[in-house]
C-alpha cells in the first residue's frame, strides 16, 4: 500500500516523465504521451492538465496535412517558462549561449580569454560580466533564468559546481556558486566538457540502437586530452563518467606534464607534447600553456609529406593514446571509441599509433580491435551535453520545488511505482 510520501514521488516522478518525453520528441499529442510514458490517460490528463495551468507547458493547433478535419491539440513546453544560459570554457575562449525552456537558442557570444597572470579573479569577474550581457542583449531579467550550466576541461566536483583542477588554471580552485552568489539566484551546475560529449553521443546511440547500445567510449584530443565513458543505465538513465585519462600514468618518470607530475598521457599525446617532440625538445621543458592548431598544422604538414620526426612525434601520441585506451578497456568491456576535438584534424597520423597501443592489451588481442569512430563536431556535442542534463535537471527542479499545479496531480490509472 502506497503511503501519502510515496504517492507523492510517483507523482513527481510522473510529471518529470512527461516533461521528458516531451523534451526527448517535441510537441506530442495527449495519446502521443500516454504511449510514450506508459501512463493511463486519466493520469497524463492530470498532469498536463496542472502543467498547462502552471504555464509550464502550452497547448498549440496542428492542421490535418489533408485540410479537413478537427487539428491535432499538441503538448509542448512554453518557452517563456524559463531561461538556460551555457557557459562553455575552453582554452581559449568563453562561449555563452542564451536557451528558452523548450531549448530554443536564443542568442550566443563568445570571447577570447585572456592568459592573465592575475588567474581566476579576473576570469570569474570576466565570466560575471559576460553573463549580464547575454541578457541585456535579449532584454531578459535574471529572475527569470532558472539555471546556469558552465562546463571546463579538467577535474570538477562530483556534488558541487567547483573546478578542482584545470588546464586553464591549475590547482587554483573556483567555486562558481559563490562566485556568482547573491547577484545570481539562477541553481548553477558545472560538468567536465568530455562528459557532457560522451552524454551527448550516448544519447544519439540510444536512439539509433534502443535497447541494442551499452556502452560507448569519448576521447577527445587537443590541448589536452580528456575521456567520458557512457553506459546503458536503468530506469534513472544513462550511466556517464570521466576519468582522468589525460593523466594518467602512461611512462614512469616520463615527460613532464601540464599537471606538474611526469609521464602522463597527456604530456605524449597533447598539442604541447606533440609541439615539443617535434622539435625534439627535452622533456623536461616547461610545457607550453596554448598553442595555435595553426602550430599543429605545420607539423602535421611535415608528416603528410614524409618528414622522419614529426612523423614520428604523431605516432608516439597515438601510442601513448592507444595504450592508455587498452587499460581503460581491460578495467571496463570492449565498447566503441570516438575520437572528437580538435585533434581529429591528425588522426591520419595518430592511427598507426594508436591500433599499436591498443593491440599490445590482452582483451584486444582476444576480442579484436574496438570500433574506432571519428566525430569532428565536437562543439555542438559540448553543447548538446549542455542542452540535455541542464533541461533535464530544470524539470525536475519545477516539479520537486513544490508547484501548487503539480502537487495537486491525483494518482489514477497505470501508474508507475517506484520501490
Amino acid at each position: 500500500m502506497l503511503t501519502k510520501s510515496s504517492t507523492e514521488l510517483v507523482r513527481q516522478r510522473n510529471s518529470v516523465l512527461v516533461l521528458s518525453v516531451l523534451r526527448r520528441h517535441g510537441a506530442l499529442a495527449h495519446t502521443e504521451i500516454s504511449d510514450s510514458t506508459g501512463l493511463s490517460s486519466a493520469t497524463i490528463s492530470a498532469i498536463t492538465t496542472e502543467l498547462e495551468k502552471a504555464q509550464i507547458i502550452e497547448k498549440s493547433e496542428q492542421q490535418p496535412a489533408s485540410g479537413r478535419g478537427r487539428p491535432r491539440v499538441l503538448l509542448r513546453q512554453r518557452r517563456d517558462c524559463g531561461y538556460l544560459i551555457v557557459v562553455i570554457i575552453s582554452s581559449d575562449a568563453v562561449q555563452y549561449s542564451l536557451v528558452d525552456y523548450a531549448g530554443k537558442l536564443i542568442d550566443r557570444f563568445s570571447e577570447e580569454r585572456s592568459h592573465d597572470p592575475a588567474g581566476a579573479v579576473r576570469f570569474v569577474a570576466a565570466v560575471r560580466a559576460g553573463l549580464l550581457r547575454i541578457l541585456d542583449r535579449s532584454k531578459i531579467s535574471q529572475e527569470k533564468v532558472l539555471l546556469i550550466s558552465i562546463s571546463s576541461k579538467g577535474l570538477v566536483n562530483s556534488t558541487e559546481p567547483v573546478l578542482v583542477w584545470s588546464p586553464i588554471f591549475g590547482s587554483e580552485q573556483i567555486d562558481f556558486e559563490s562566485a556568482l552568489r547573491p547577484e545570481w539566484q539562477a541553481k548553477v551546475i558545472l560538468d567536465n566538457e568530455t562528459l557532457l560529449v560522451a552524454a551527448a553521443l550516448g544519447a544519439r546511440e540510444e536512439i539509433v540502437k534502443g535497447a541494442d547500445f551499452r556502452s560507448l567510449a569519448a576521447l577527445s584530443l587537443g590541448h589536452s586530452v580528456g575521456l567520458g565513458i557512457v553506459r546503458r543505465g536503468n530506469q534513472t538513465g544513462q550511466e556517464i563518467s570521466a576519468p582522468n585519462f589525460g593523466h594518467m600514468l602512461h611512462m614512469a618518470n616520463g615527460g613532464l606534464c601540464r599537471c606538474g607530475t611526469r609521464g602522463c598521457i597527456e604530456a605524449y599525446a597533447g598539442f604541447y607534447a606533440i609541439l615539443r617532440s617535434a622539435f625534439e625538445v627535452p622533456l623536461d621543458t616547461i610545457p607550453a600553456k596554448f598553442v595555435p592548431v595553426a602550430e599543429l598544422d605545420k607539423i602535421a604538414a611535415k608528416a603528410r609529406q614524409g618528414h622522419r620526426v614529426p612523423a614520428f612525434a604523431f605516432r608516439q601520441a597515438g601510442l601513448a593514446l592507444g595504450n592508455g585506451l587498452s587499460r581503460m578497456l581491460s578495467l571496463t568491456e570492449r565498447m566503441p571509441i570516438a575520437i572528437t576535438g580538435p585533434g581529429t584534424r591528425y588522426y591520419d597520423l595518430l592511427r598507426q599509433g594508436i591500433e599499436e597501443g591498443l593491440g599490445q592489451s590482452h582483451i584486444v588481442r582476444m576480442e579484436g580491435m574496438p570500433e574506432i569512430r571519428v566525430v569532428a563536431d565536437e562543439q555542438i556535442l559540448v553543447f548538446e551535453g549542455h542542452l540535455n542534463r541542464a533541461l533535464s535537471v530544470i524539470d525536475e527542479d519545477i516539479v520537486l520545488s513544490g508547484v501548487q499545479s503539480v502537487a495537486g496531480i491525483p494518482g489514477s490509472g497505470s501508474i508507475q511505482e517506484t520501490d
